[in-house]
């Protein structure tokens, strides 16, 4: 066997079909994996054995190459796009200064999200994230709604952000006065696709170490560029602050600027999502989550203090997602707003890197377990990656991206995962009662079961903010997913031994 070749996860000889099929909650340790979907494949038995190094699966080795700081860089690359170099014109716009309100909110939801989904990967340290956290604890039904709808919402989310990287790009040539005689947006956005798909196929430690790169130069860029911007709003260089009231709109927008907003802040998910692929997780996986938090929030209410210091709301929603460049551009002329422009090609970039990666290994742990064809949980022998998985993950995107079209599924991405993260805080309150033998996590969160459940109200209720549009396509693809599952894996049982 040549090393491009790639081998088939082996199935349990037995399969118990005669499981109730509605997968319905009980309060005593559940049997492990029963059941078949209709192509009569069971679910995968759990790894052979998890050490900091790699998982073993039936002899093959799905290798743990991503550190803390790699894990870090997963977290805060994905959050650091939209946030920064979208949503501050727009924000402004909405809310005036309290935006900076909006996002603390935000950054508060995400945080109370961040500590009961720490306490599941220390426990379940397995590539799927909160699909995998929601299906062992409350079921099949809701893990599949969850992994089906976390797919979805990272391809539109990927999409989302390449064609944002495309729009960074041809705004580059546009402002170094290089003319191109057609629109470069959406072929520079399929070319990066194609790119990242590629790399993360040849290994993860080659899109690891290519964020580590890239969130490390980007936060270069905004420290320089924020710690400027403060110390000039503050009026060290002698410019005066723009005066004007702090809820200018009154305080309801607030909220619904939050719900706009949270977009930003999906990306700490992601780090649970590649938990098969991080070292020491229990260790390493609380840290990245919870710091990925902590360090986007700051920046990204430090960045709504600097932007309506220079401009004032009303001026800044005049610049829409040009906002920042505007700043830039205002605060240190066009070696700034280059500056910037950069920065932005490497946050859409970053962002689209860490989708792409975590979106494939949610198709990869929903094969294991039977929700999706065994196909896609094949490893390729030589790069130790699910190749399959990946090229599902690639291949959508590649559609969406060449549509041009993604913004509103960039909404129902967020609706998408909002439902996940609250369903998350109930399966850490579901565990601790239940209190099944298997379930020994390395970290336990506080305030249990007030937090976790102040977690998910948080984000159920945030849903009522957004666009009924978003939330009308967000319930059909929750429908569809519960249909799928009916359909293709009704009779397969997850909840249980881990």
């Amino acid at each position: 066997m040549t090393g491009t070749e790639t081998v088939r996860n082996l199935r349990p000889s037995t399969h118990l079909s005669s499981i109730c099929p509605t997968d319905p909650l009980v309060t005593t340790d559940d049997p492990p994996f029963r059941g078949e979907n209709v192509s009569g494949e069971s679910p995968d038995p759990e790894p052979d054995a998890v050490v900091d190094g790699v998982t073993v699966q039936d002899d093959v080795e799905l290798e743990r190459t991503i550190g803390l700081t790699g894990g870090l860089a997963i977290g805060i690359g994905t959050m650091i796009g939209a946030g920064i170099f979208v949503f501050p014109g727009l924000a402004a716009g909405n809310a005036g200064p309290a935006a900076a309100l909006s996002f603390l909110i935000g950054g508060v939801i995400a945080m109370l999200v961040a500590l009961p989904a720490s306490e599941l990967a220390t426990a379940m340290p397995r590539s799927g994230g909160g699909y995998f956290f929601v299906s062992r604890s409350m079921g099949s039904a809701y893990g599949a709604v969850v992994g089906l709808g976390l797919w979805l919402g990272l391809v539109f989310a990927a999409s989302f952000y390449l064609v944002g990287l495309g729009h960074y790009a041809g705004a580059v040539l546009a402002e170094i006065g290089i003319a191109v005689p057609v629109s470069p947006v959406i072929p520079l956005a399929l070319l990066f696709a194609v790119g990242l798909t590629g790399l993360s196929i040849a290994g993860t430690e080659n899109t690891a170490n290519i964020q580590n790169v890239v969130v490390g130069v980007l936060l270069v860029v905004l420290t320089l560029f924020l710690s400027y911007g403060s110390l000039d709003a503050l009026g060290v260089f002698g410019r005066e602050a723009i005066p004007e009231a702090f809820f200018p709109r009154g305080y309801l927008p607030v909220f619904t600027t939050a719900a706009l907003v949270f977009t930003s802040y999906l990306g700490f998910a992601q780090v649970a999502t590649v938990a098969g692929d991080i070292k020491d997780p229990s260790r390493n996986l609380p840290l990245a989550m919870v710091g990925s938090v902590i360090v986007v929030t700051i920046s990204y209410v430090g960045t709504i203090f600097v932007v309506t210091s220079a401009f004032g709301a009303a001026h800044l929603a005049t610049l829409g997602e040009t906002a920042i460049v505007e700043v830039a551009r205002e605060y240190l002329g066009w070696p700034g707003a280059v500056a910037i422009l950069f920065a932005g090609l490497l946050a859409t970039f970053s962002s689209a890197n860490a989708s792409i990666l975590s979106a494939s290994r949610t198709v990869y742990a929903l094969s294991r377990d039977a929700m999706l064809p065994e196909k896609a949980s094949e490893i390729n022998l030589r790069y130790g990656t699910p190749h399959v998985a990946l090229l599902s993950a690639g291949g959508p995107i590649l559609l969406l991206v060449a549509t041009g079209r993604v913004a509103v599924l960039a909404e129902v991405a967020s609706f998408l995962h909002l439902v996940m993260y609250g369903l998350i805080g109930v399966a850490v309150i579901v565990l601790r009662r239940r209190n099944p033998s298997w379930y020994e996590p390395k970290y336990r969160m506080p305030g249990v079961p007030a937090l976790p459940a102040a977690g998910a109200l948080a984000s159920f209720g945030l849903i009522a903010f957004m666009q009924p549009a978003s939330i009308a396509i967000g319930l059909v693809v929750v429908v569809v997913s519960y249909v799928w599952y009916r359909y293709y894996a009704g009779d397969v049982r997850l909840k249980g031994d881990f």
